[in-house]
C-alpha cells in the first residue's frame, strides 16, 4: 500500500476538523441524555456510560474525518 502526501495531509485536517467537531458534538449528545436521565438512576453507573460514550465518539469521530479528509486529499491532490 501506497501513502500520498496529498492523503497524509488530507487525514491531518481531517483530525483537525475531527478535533474541532468533538466538544460541541459531545455538548448535544450529553445534553440529550441528561434530559432523559430520571432521578432514581445511579449516578456513578450514569458518570461510566458518559466516559465510555465520549471515548468512543471520539475513536468514530477521529477516524471518519481522517479517513474522509485522507479520501479528499488523495482525491483532489492527487
Amino acid at each position: 500500500m501506497e501513502l500520498s502526501l496529498a492523503g497524509l495531509i488530507g487525514a491531518v485536517l481531517g483530525t483537525m476538523v475531527s478535533a474541532a467537531l468533538y466538544g460541541p458534538l459531545i455538548d448535544a449528545v450529553e445534553g440529550a441524555l441528561r434530559k432523559r436521565r430520571t432521578a432514581t438512576d445511579d449516578r456513578a453507573t450514569f458518570a461510566q456510560e458518559i466516559a465510555v460514550l465520549r471515548r468512543g465518539i471520539l475513536a468514530a469521530d477521529m477516524l471518519l474525518c481522517a479517513g474522509f479528509g485522507y479520501w479528499i486529499g488523495l482525491t483532489v491532490g492527487g
